[in-house]
C-alpha cells in the first residue's frame, strides 16, 4: 500500500513539473506572439497598400462630406473636383528657385476657397476651358526661401510681415487650358517677373488680352481678386485664415 502511494506521488510530481514548465514557457511567449501578430498585420497592410497603387489615390468627397468640413480646414482640391489640371511647379525644378521644394504635387486649399474655385471651374467648363494650377497652399518656410531670392513685394510676399495668402491656403496661381489640354496664350510664362505680366500691360496681341480678361472675369465672379503684377495669381477675398507652415502628407 505504501509503495502504491509513493508511486502515485512520484507520477504526480513528474506531471506537475512537465505541465508547469510548459505553462510557464507559454506565458513568456505570449508578448512575442502578440508582437509577431501586429508585425504581420502591418506587413499585410503594406502589401495591400502597394497592391492598390494602380488605383486612383484620390476619391471625391460627397457633398455631405464636404459640407461637414469646417470652412477653415484644408482639403485636397482634387477631392472636391477631379477635373482640375495640376502642374505644381514647386514640386519640380521648373520654377524660379530652380529646385524642388515640395515633396509632392498636391494642391491644398481651405475648404471655403476650394468650393469657390470649383465654382469657377464649372463656369470655365461651360465655355470650353479648364483651370490649370501652378501653385496652391505654400508652407511659410518655402515663402522664406522665395523671399531670400526675390525680396520684392510685387512678386513675393514678405514672410516676416504678413506673408503670402498662399501661406494661408487661400491663393492660387493658375491659367486656363482648352479642350485638348493646351494652355491658352497669356503673353508670358508663369513666374515672369516683369511688366509684361502685369494686368495693366497692353502691348500684347488682342487674343492674349482677351484670354487674360476671360480669366480675370471668371475668377472675380467666383470671389477671387487679382494682384496688379501677376496675371496668374488670384486670392480669395475673404481670407481671414492664419498663416500655416505644415508639409502636406505625400504618398
Amino acid at each position: 500500500m505504501l509503495k502504491t502511494k509513493l508511486l502515485h506521488f512520484f507520477i504526480a510530481g513528474i506531471l506537475f513539473l512537465t505541465y508547469g514548465c510548459q505553462s510557464s514557457t507559454e506565458q513568456t511567449k505570449d508578448p512575442i506572439q502578440i508582437q509577431d501578430t501586429l508585425s504581420q498585420a502591418k506587413t499585410s497592410h503594406k502589401i495591400d497598400t502597394v497592391s492598390t497603387r494602380s488605383e486612383p489615390r484620390i476619391s471625391l468627397l460627397t457633398n455631405q462630406e464636404l459640407n461637414n468640413l469646417p470652412d477653415s480646414s484644408f482639403v485636397e482640391l482634387l477631392t472636391v473636383d477631379s477635373t482640375f489640371v495640376l502642374d505644381m511647379k514647386y514640386a519640380t525644378p521648373d520654377n524660379f528657385l530652380k529646385s524642388k521644394v515640395y515633396d509632392c504635387d498636391k494642391c491644398l486649399l481651405r475648404v471655403k476657397v476650394a468650393k469657390a474655385l470649383a465654382k469657377a471651374q464649372k463656369a470655365f467648363a461651360d465655355q470650353g476651358y479648364r483651370i490649370k494650377l501652378f501653385d496652391c497652399y505654400r508652407p511659410l518656410d518655402v515663402q522664406k526661401r522665395m523671399w531670400a531670392l526675390m525680396p520684392d513685394k510685387r512678386y513675393v510676399g514678405n514672410p516676416y510681415q504678413n506673408g503670402s495668402v498662399h501661406n494661408k491656403g487661400a491663393a492660387v496661381d493658375l491659367t486656363l487650358v482648352d479642350a485638348e489640354g493646351k494652355e491658352v496664350d497669356m503673353g508670358t510664362s508663369f513666374d515672369h517677373f516683369g511688366r509684361e505680366a502685369h494686368h495693366a500691360y497692353t502691348n500684347l496681341p488682342q487674343e492674349t488680352l482677351q484670354n487674360r480678361k476671360l480669366l480675370k472675369q471668371g475668377m472675380e465672379s467666383a470671389g477671387f481678386l487679382p494682384i496688379t503684377s501677376e496675371w496668374w495669381h488670384y486670392f480669395y477675398q475673404n481670407n481671414r485664415f492664419p498663416v500655416a507652415n505644415f508639409k502636406p502628407a505625400c504618398p
